[in-house]
């Protein structure tokens, strides 16, 4: 009897003798941190002597410090370009001072001056360099040591030449807005006139009475830049502006071609329904179309494309023919092949060997939540799989396409990193074999069995409409079938996103501290995220909110006729997108959701800026019922749960605009809610060294445990 009992006893031992997680093992000590790997593909090459940065000086003998990036010149190795004392202004922009430093004589000059520059860049011949500063392109001349300003009407708020304005660099998702031809003899440049768009300003509690940031945001409906192409010559020092239909219209691209006269312009309509492909002369403006796509719904923007080395061929990426696959054209536009078939995505591509004629490409397979590597030829006619099986393959090629780095795991397993060959066999096709391993993260897999962290399960669950959504389930730790536990949804559901990833990572620490102290933590991709065609995707245009919140309540009623679920305390959290999924949860899903979290959330997209919002929605006048119907503005008497709503006051991308108007209508509809607001943080409410991050996961987690906490749940 007394051997029974402690056989009974041990699951319990060995679950009590596990590390409990803590939110500063998560937020603060870096307890699971990845386990560092060098990788390399072994090729010798000279190694380049170290450089003592903290030594330079510039011409007045003062020292710059160790630089914050180092850029170097591919055509000239003895050039590099130092960027110092960097500070970030949006996403993915910012600005620095410039030294040009030569490893010849060791001499160190700065460009441009005390005032701060984005986006330097060598010329292709290495001859010149170029850089954005006070809203105008410069060049810098380095043989004779001049300085050209290219442009000279670039002014804050009204004119911005060679940068992007602030909707572009958010939606478009590039910043620099200028490109040199291959040879370096053009330079093509964005030049926005903003002085038609709307301010929107922010008031930054940094003094005793405060500042004012005030920056153009185009909101849904807004009126946007007046976008301009020029292309400036740079031996002549005279310009060409591309010809194109202009109007209301985005540019959302431009790229050159192998051809140092040819550029193509990216054109696009307001609606985002319509993208052409311009063929533009560099000397004198001159466009003919190259390429059109129409789609009912939009077109999706990206960098998927190619134009080749033979200059007689591009290739790109297309959801023409419902998912997203590959395609070989002709620029004379004889050609039109599609490469890569079936009911499954290309999600990225890896590498074009153009000697060889092939592709490397990555496809969501054989599940939508799944990763493995293809090679296919530039007919498409020979597919082979480098990686198989389910999981997350990553990989990084060498330059001749010969070796690749991968990086696999799931959603379980820590990353292993090895290296790869491919080999060719004119029989058996392309294959690769493994010929390292460089790491298999042994210290973070034995740290995750010290924490216990508990295993994830993906599940399949049935909408009312029909289809099936994919999501993950993480039990409590020590799970007990006869006892009842709270559920927490992780959320985000935006367009073509996916958070159900068979990839370690996408069930985050945070996820196993919830789950160590007796959560249920799921996750669940609704209709509108990605990697499974193109109508599942686009199903939500018109319409964000509705058809998603409507499979997050779907799956909250199928989980909570589960025996061991407490469908008292169900619970929904999400950040920026996912906050308004949170926010719709407790109002729209007030009959399932007793509790939501949203952290800078949309509350309403008429309060969203035009390019995302009207790529799904197109404008409020257009659809004023998809902008309304769904805004959880509109519908927090429904509430019946409890909300914590939480926002950084200097957020440029979701405004605080958002929680102010969606306190008002709480208020207006008399219902009790939580707060929390960051002063002077911006979207991602981060800060370690003012504590902010674990503040706010902090107040997350306490908040959690309190509200949807219960007999069997751990404080």
């Amino acid at each position: 009897m007394r051997t029974l009992f402690l056989l009974l006893l041990l699951p319990a031992l060995a679950w009590s003798q596990t590390k409990s997680i803590t939110l500063e093992d998560v937020y603060k000590k870096g307890t699971f941190r990845t386990d560092a790997v060098m990788a390399s593909f072994g090729e010798s090459k000279a190694a380049a002597p170290a450089m003592q940065w903290d030594r330079l000086t510039d011409a007045s003998g003062k020292k710059i410090g160790r630089p914050d990036e180092v850029i170097a010149c591919e055509s000239n190795s003895a050039l590099q370009l130092l960027r110092i004392k960097t500070e970030p202004i949006y996403r993915r922009s910012s600005k620095s001072l410039l030294y040009l430093f030569n490893a010849k004589d060791s001499s160190l000059l700065q460009i441009g001056g005390d005032t701060k520059s984005l986006h330097p860049q060598f010329s292709p011949d290495g001859q010149h360099l170029s850089y954005i500063q006070s809203n105008n392109l410069m060049l810098y001349t380095i043989a004779t040591g001049t300085t050209t300003a290219v442009t000279t009407d670039g002014k804050w708020n009204y004119i911005i030449n060679g940068n992007c304005d602030w909707v572009y660099e958010e939606e478009f998702e590039f910043s620099r807005a200028y490109e040199w031809s291959p040879k370096g003899n053009y330079i093509a440049y964005y030049r926005f006139d903003e002085s038609g768009v709307k301010e929107f300003n922010m008031t930054m509690y940094d003094n005793a009475h405060n500042s004012d940031y005030r920056y153009k945001y185009p909101k849904a409906g807004d009126d946007n830049s007046a976008i301009e192409i020029h292309i400036y010559d740079v031996n002549k020092a005279s310009k060409a502006k591309a010809q194109y239909e202009t109007g209301d219209i985005y540019i959302p691209r431009i790229k050159w071609t192998t051809d140092d006269r040819q550029l193509i312009v990216f054109w696009m309509n307001r609606h985002q329904n319509v993208l052409k492909l311009l063929s533009t002369d560099a000397a004198t403006g001159k466009s003919s179309l190259l390429y059109e796509e129409k789609n009912k719904y939009f077109v999706e923007i990206n960098d998927d494309w190619w134009f080749l080395k033979d200059a007689k061929h591009y290739l790109f990426t297309s959801e023409m023919n419902g998912y997203r696959h590959l395609y070989l054209y002709g620029l004379d536009g004889t050609t039109k092949k599609q490469l890569t078939k079936g009911n499954v995505e290309v999600t990225e591509v890896n590498g074009v060997d153009e000697v060889n004629k092939r592709i490397f490409y990555t496809l969501a397979w054989p599940r939508p939540m799944d990763r493995n590597l293809f090679v296919t030829d530039f007919n498409g006619e020979k597919t082979y799989a480098l990686t198989q099986g389910e999981g997350w393959n990553r990989v990084s090629f060498n330059d001749d396409f010969s070796k690749f780095i991968l990086y696999y795991s799931n959603i379980n397993t820590p990353q292993t990193v090895s290296l790869q060959q491919v080999l060719v066999d004119k029989k058996k096709g392309i294959s690769a074999v493994q010929e390292k391993v460089f790491g298999e993260s042994p210290k973070l897999k034995a740290t995750l069995r010290e924490y216990g962290f508990g295993a994830v399960e993906f599940m399949r669950i049935p909408n009312s409409k029909g289809d099936t959504l994919n999501g993950w389930m993480l039990k409590p730790a020590g799970f007990d079938a006869a006892k009842k536990y709270p559920v927490l949804f992780c959320n985000y559901g935006g367009p073509g996103s996916q958070q159900v990833a068979n990839r370690f990572g996408a069930v985050s620490n945070w996820h196993q501290l919830l789950a160590q102290k007796g959560f249920i933590v799921v996750s669940v991709d609704n209709t509108g995220t990605g990697y499974r065609g193109e109508e599942f995707k686009k199903k939500t245009y018109l319409q964000l909110g509705k058809l998603e919140i409507e499979d997050q309540i779907d799956a909250a009623n199928f989980l909570a006729k589960l025996p061991w679920v407490d469908k008292a305390k169900i619970g929904h959290w999400g950040w920026s997108y996912g906050g308004f999924m949170s926010s719709l949860a407790i109002t729209k899903g007030a009959g399932i959701f007793s509790a939501a979290v949203a952290v800078a959330p949309v509350t309403s997209w008429r309060f969203y800026d035009n390019i995302y919002t009207e790529r799904y929605m197109q404008t409020p006048k257009e659809n004023p019922g998809g902008y309304d119907d769904n805004s959880p503005i509109n519908h927090t008497d429904k509430i019946k749960g409890k909300y914590l709503i939480i926002h950084g006051t200097a957020d440029d991308n979701v405004h605080f605009q958002n929680a102010t108007q969606m306190i008002s209508a709480l208020v207006k509809s008399n219902i009790d809610f939580e707060s929390a607001y960051y002063p002077n943080k911006n979207h991602g409410i981060s800060g370690m060294a003012d504590n902010t991050t674990f503040h706010l996961w902090s107040k997350k987690t306490n908040w959690i445990l309190n509200v949807l906490g219960n007999e069997n749940t751990l404080r």
